[in-house]
C-alpha cells in the first residue's frame, strides 16, 4: 500500500520521472511578474485616491446634462476629463495592450488582476483607456490594420482622442450564430457598399464615437462560410450611417456610452477600409474575442469583490430582531459560498489567460468560453444576494449593486450567449473521445 507520502509527488518529481518537460512547454504559473505587481499597485492606488471618491462627482455631472435615452444630449463628465490626465500622466494608459511602445507592453496574464482592480468601477476602465468596445477595436487595427488605417484611426484611440463602436448583432437574425448576419458589405471597384441594420452597438451615443467597425457579409468572396464576412472601417458620419435610437438595459441608457441601434443604408466607403481584406472577418473575430473575454470576465470579478465587501459591511452595520443582519437567514453561508464561487471564477480566469499567452485564443478556446459562463453567472449570484441582503437600497442607484447585476446578466448574452459557449466546451471534449461534430 502507497503512503500518503508516496502520493504527495511535487511537480518538478513527476516530470524528473517522466524525463522532464516537452521542449517548449512551460510550467502553469499565476505568478505576476514585477512589473505586473508594480503597475497593479499602481492602479490599485490610483483607484483608491482619485477614482472612488471621484464616484459620485461623475454620476452627479451626467445627471446634469443626459436626457433619458436622447444621446445628443448626452456629454463625458468634466471629472472623467480631469481622471483621464491625471491617468496618462502617471502613465496608467492603454494597460490592455501587449506593446511596450503604444501600450503598457503587458502579457493577458500580467494584465489579467489589473482588470479586476478597474472592475470595482464603472468609471475605471474609461479613465485608464481601457473600455469595451475601445480595447478590442484597438487590438484588431494594431494586429490587423494597414498603416494608413492605423494612422488615421489608431492613433487618436490610443491617445483617447476619440471613442469607436462595434457594430455585430443585429435586430432581424438570430446573432448567437454569426453565420446568420444578413447585413452585406459588397465590393463595387474601388468602393465597398454596405448595407443592413445593427442593435446593441455598444458605445454608439458617446459624444466622441467616431468611427465604428461593421461586420458584414461579403459574399462573392468564393470563400467557405467562415471566409465570407468583412471587417469595415465607418466613420459615423458617412452618408447613409442613420443612428435610429439608444435602447435600454433595464430601464438605464448608459449614457453617455449607450448601446444603440444603427442603420446602413447603401453606405460607400473606401476599399482601402476593409480590414485585412474581404473575407477576414471571421479570422479577425477570434482574434479580437479572445483578449476581450478575458477582460469581461476579470472585471466581473472585480465587481463581485467590491458587491461582497458591500454586503459584509451592510450586514455587519445593520441590526434586525436584535442581531447583525449577517448573522440571520444563512447570509454568512452565502459569504463563504461567494468567496468559494470567486476564487474558482478566478482561478478559471487566470488558466485561460495563461493558456491564451502560451498558445493563443483559438488553442484556449474551451477555457475562453468555460470562463465566459462561470464569471457573468458569479457576478449575478453574488450581486443578488448582496441586493437581498441590502433591501431596497440594493436596487437603487445609492449603491453600484444595481449596475453590477445589469452588468452580470447583459454578459451572459454578450460575445455569445451561455449556451453557445457550453455547445463549444462540450463539442471540444467529445472530438477528444473520437467522435465528430454531429
Amino acid at each position: 500500500m502507497m503512503t500518503h507520502d508516496q502520493h504527495s509527488l511535487d511537480a518538478s518529481s513527476l516530470h524528473a520521472q517522466d524525463g522532464g518537460r516537452p521542449p517548449g512547454e512551460r510550467a502553469m504559473d499565476f505568478e505576476p511578474s514585477e512589473r505586473g505587481k508594480d503597475y497593479l499597485e499602481r492602479v490599485k492606488r490610483f483607484m483608491s485616491e482619485h477614482i472612488l471618491p471621484a464616484e459620485t462627482r461623475y454620476h452627479e455631472e451626467l445627471r446634469a446634462t443626459a436626457q433619458g435615452g436622447d444621446w445628443k444630449t448626452w456629454r463625458v463628465p468634466p471629472v472623467m476629463e480631469e481622471l483621464k490626465a491625471k491617468a496618462k500622466a502617471e502613465g496608467l494608459w492603454n494597460l490592455f495592450l501587449p506593446d511596450a511602445k503604444l501600450g503598457a507592453g503587458l502579457s493577458t496574464l500580467e494584465y489579467a488582476p489589473i482588470a479586476e482592480e478597474t472592475g470595482r468601477s464603472f468609471i475605471a476602465p474609461e479613465v485608464f483607456n481601457c473600455s469595451a468596445p475601445d480595447t478590442g477595436n484597438m487590438e484588431v487595427l494594431w494586429k490587423y490594420g494597414s498603416e494608413a488605417q492605423q494612422e488615421r484611426w489608431l492613433k487618436p484611440l490610443l491617445a483617447g482622442e476619440i471613442r469607436s463602436v462595434f457594430c455585430m448583432t443585429e435586430p432581424d437574425v438570430a446573432s448567437s450564430d454569426a453565420t446568420n448576419m444578413a447585413a452585406t458589405a459588397i465590393v463595387d471597384g474601388d468602393e465597398i457598399v454596405l448595407h443592413g441594420s445593427k442593435w446593441w452597438s455598444s458605445g454608439l451615443g458617446h459624444p466622441n464615437a467616431k468611427v465604428a467597425i461593421f461586420m458584414a457579409r461579403t459574399p462573392d468572396t468564393g470563400g467557405d462560410r467562415h471566409h465570407q464576412h468583412s471587417m469595415v472601417l465607418v466613420p459615423l458620419d458617412a452618408p447613409g450611417v442613420s443612428i435610429r435610437r439608444m435602447l435600454p438595459v433595464y430601464g438605464d441608457y448608459d449614457a453617455p456610452h449607450g448601446h444603440g441601434e444603427v442603420h446602413f443604408d447603401n453606405v460607400r466607403v473606401p476599399r482601402d477600409n476593409v480590414i485585412s481584406g474581404p473575407g477576414m472577418g471571421f479570422e479577425i473575430a477570434q482574434g479580437r474575442l479572445g483578449p476581450g473575454r478575458i477582460h469581461h470576465c476579470m472585471r466581473c470579478i472585480g465587481a463581485a469583490e467590491r458587491s461582497l465587501e458591500l454586503m459584509i459591511d451592510r450586514g455587519m452595520n445593520r441590526t434586525a430582531f436584535g442581531k447583525p443582519l449577517l448573522n440571520l437567514g444563512g447570509n454568512r453561508e452565502k459569504v463563504a459560498e461567494a468567496r468559494i464561487a470567486i476564487d474558482q471564477a478566478r482561478l478559471l480566469t487566470l488558466y485561460a489567460a495563461w493558456k491564451m499567452d502560451q498558445v493563443g485564443a483559438l488553442g484556449a478556446m474551451s477555457e475562453i468560453s468555460a470562463i465566459k459562463v462561470v464569471a457573468p453567472n458569479v457576478l449575478q449570484k453574488v450581486v443578488d444576494d448582496a441586493i437581498q441582503l441590502h433591501g431596497g437600497a440594493g436596487v437603487s442607484q445609492d449603491t453600484p449593486l444595481a449596475g453590477f447585476f445589469a452588468q452580470a446578466r447583459s454578459l451572459r448574452l454578450a460575445d455569445g450567449p451561455d449556451e453557445v459557449h457550453k455547445g463549444l466546451i462540450a463539442r471540444i471534449e467529445l472530438s477528444k473521445r473520437g467522435f465528430s461534430r454531429s
